[in-house]
C-alpha cells in the first residue's frame, strides 16, 4: 500500500503544482492585456487632447488659447504615468503597437517621457498668443514623434 501512496501523491503533486503554474500564466496574461490597455487608453488621450491644437497649429482652426492649455495639462498628467506602463511582460497582446526595443532601451523612453511633460509644463507657461503657441508648440509636438518613430509599429498603410 505505501508503494502506491508514493506514486500517487507525487502525481497529485505534480498536478497540483502544474494548476497553480497555469494559473498563475493565465493571471499574468490578464495583468499584461490590462496594463497594455491602460497604456494605450492613456496615449489615446494624449492624441484626442492634441487633436484640435494641431489643427490650430497648421492652420485649421482658429488659435483657442484654453484649447491649447487643457491638451498641456494633458500631456503633463499622461507623460508622468506612461513610464510605469511599460512593464517588462507587456510587451505583446492587445494588438500593441509598442516595439520592443522600448524594453531594450527602457532609460531612454523614460527620460522621454519625462522630457515630454517638462517641455509641455514649460510651454503651458509660456504660450500666450498665438505667435508663441507655433514657437513652443512645435517643441512639444517634436517629443512624440521623436518617441513614435523609436519606439513604435508603422501603422499599416491600406
Amino acid at each position: 500500500m505505501m508503494r502506491m501512496i508514493g506514486p500517487a501523491l507525487a502525481a497529485v503533486t505534480v498536478l497540483t503544482m502544474s494548476a497553480a503554474v497555469a494559473q498563475n500564466a493565465a493571471q499574468n496574461v490578464a495583468q499584461n492585456l490590462t496594463v497594455i490597455k491602460e497604456r494605450q487608453d492613456h496615449l489615446e488621450a494624449m492624441g484626442k487632447a492634441v487633436k484640435e491644437p494641431v489643427k490650430m497649429f497648421k492652420g485649421d482652426a482658429e488659435f483657442d488659447l484654453a484649447k491649447v492649455q487643457a491638451a498641456l495639462k494633458v500631456i503633463q498628467a499622461k507623460a508622468a504615468l506612461l513610464p510605469a506602463l511599460f512593464p517588462e511582460d507587456s510587451k505583446v497582446g492587445e494588438d500593441t503597437e509598442a516595439l520592443a526595443a522600448i524594453w531594450d532601451n527602457k532609460a531612454d523612453v523614460e527620460s522621454r517621457f519625462k522630457k515630454l511633460g517638462e517641455d509641455a509644463k514649460k510651454a503651458e507657461a509660456a504660450i500666450t498668443d498665438e505667435g508663441s503657441f507655433q514657437t513652443e508648440f512645435k517643441e512639444v509636438m517634436g517629443n512624440c514623434g521623436g518617441c513614435h518613430k523609436k519606439y513604435r509599429k508603422e501603422k499599416e498603410k491600406s
